[in-house]
């Protein structure tokens, strides 16, 4: 049995290598492209704010068409739909089962129509799984590129319709609508990704500044409490995981004491102000709102199964109101059985993070899951195909081993000669012995190595 390594002559290698490189480019290309439709098609669409007069109509077609295109790429690049087995996405797969059962006693064509395109995001989700754990972050890079191009867009609009933008004194996208809430909870996503991966060393200092510039203002013009609460915890979270093992971590979390003390003692009056929305205190204490519609979902009336399984999927209201809570939808939509699961679903990428050594991907992984978690107490949720949901499916994409010796990788040994142009899935292979005037050869793993040597006639 031969080694698995394939050996090729200088002059050949450059051909091949060039073809290699080519193909993985290609399906690098796609993935990213099937990852980006599947964030455009979880991208809010607001037509009411667009400053365009584009038809909603057209809106629709763009994010929902997104779906069956992004299931397509995927296809592509995986047509005999090989996944990666995981518990993350069985867990969310139970979401889909739950939503079905539920819809049986629903029987509208909204739930029908919402219960399919949880599939179909879900489906899209396990054939894009063999692309988890990759080195390059290529979906975490991808996700975000996509959020900085809306929050280009809504910067941009911002400078072009200034008041149409801020007409609730509220920063909303106009060129692609996107409300308010939706842009501070990209911005505050994107603010917190950037520094994260800067705190690890996977981004330079000034890209990251400028990032962090833009997001940071986008953010503060939004006035979205929840997204720079969960940003800001989801950053002392994923930046604790990393204060034993990256002396920058320390020394930022240093200097963030001294400024935000100086900050608060000088600033009070003005941080108070943002926080207040010109709200009363009664409106603070009722969360906008939110605390009369949950009222109202728990005393509404159910029979046992609905208890269990929810009303089926539905546009997350209660009488023509958002609930505006990822717990409180779970249970109008889902009953305790979407509740529990999502519960297991956060509790098993905790523990996941907790077995994960220190380092960049676990600091992602853990911003990413505070981030939802605390979000999800005043937004709705991952129980549907969700900007959430995504960002969980990312969470535990960078949970999972990075994959090392798979078919396609391209490894080059310059001044030896010889070139490794492919490594096949096989164990590892042995370091190959150079007979006297010979070529090198791979050494067979079944032959001992003194009978390789050359025999002496007697």
């Amino acid at each position: 049995m031969m080694s698995p390594l394939v050996l090729i002559r200088p002059g050949r290698s450059v051909t091949l290598v060039e073809a290699d490189a080519a193909r993985e480019g290609s399906v690098r290309r796609r993935v990213a492209w099937a990852w980006g439709l599947l964030t455009l098609n979880v991208l809010t669409w607001a037509p009411d704010l667009t400053a365009l007069h584009i038809p909603s109509s057209v809106g629709k077609i763009i994010t929902q068409g997104a779906l069956p295109a992004a299931l397509l790429l995927a296809l592509s690049v995986n047509p005999r739909c090989r996944i990666r087995p995981n518990v993350f996405l069985f867990l969310v797969s139970l979401l889909l089962l739950g939503a079905l059962i539920g819809t049986e006693e629903a029987s509208t064509l909204g739930s029908f129509y919402r219960v399919a395109r949880l599939g179909e995001f879900i489906i899209a989700l396990w054939i894009l799984s063999p692309w988890w754990g990759r080195e390059d972050l290529l979906l975490l890079r991808t996700y975000l590129t996509v959020l900085s191009v809306a929050l280009g867009l809504t910067a941009i609009g911002y400078v072009l319709f200034h008041h149409r933008a801020m007409y609730n004194g509220r920063l909303n996208g106009v060129l692609y609508p996107i409300p308010d809430p939706q842009v501070g909870h990209y911005a505050a996503v994107v603010c917190g990704l950037i520094a994260v991966m800067w705190f690890a060393g996977l981004i330079r200092g000034r890209t990251a500044l400028l990032i962090e510039a833009v997001s940071g203002i986008v953010l503060v013009l939004t006035h979205t409490r929840t997204a720079l609460v969960g940003m800001l915890a989801g950053v002392i979270v994923a930046g604790l995981s990393l204060f034993s093992v990256k002396s920058r971590v320390r020394r930022f979390f240093a200097g963030a004491v001294i400024i935000v003390s100086i900050a608060v003692t000088a600033l009070a009056g003005a941080l108070t102000a943002w926080l207040e929305r010109g709200e009363t205190g009664s409106e603070l204490t009722d969360l906008s709102g939110r605390t009369k519609v949950w009222s109202d979902i728990l005393s509404f009336p159910r029979t046992g199964f609905e208890e269990i399984f929810g009303l089926g999927l539905s546009n997350s209201s209660f009488n023509g109101l958002p609930i505006d809570s990822n717990w409180l939808a779970s249970y109008q939509t889902q009953g305790l059985f979407g509740v529990t699961v999502c519960a297991i679903i956060l509790l098993f990428l905790l523990i996941a993070c907790y077995f994960q050594p220190r380092g960049a991907r676990r600091a992602l992984a853990l911003f990413l899951i505070t981030y939802c978690l605390l979000a999800s107490i005043t937004e709705v949720g991952f129980t549907d195909a969700t900007t959430y949901m995504l960002e969980l499916t990312l969470a535990a994409s960078l949970l999972v081993p990075t994959p090392s010796g798979r078919e396609g990788d391209i490894s080059l040994r310059p001044g030896r000669g010889f070139r490794v142009v492919r490594r096949l899935p096989g164990p590892a292979p042995q370091r190959p012995f150079r007979p006297a005037g010979g070529l090198a050869v791979p050494r067979p793993r079944d032959t001992p190595q003194e009978s390789m040597q050359p025999s002496i006639p007697s």
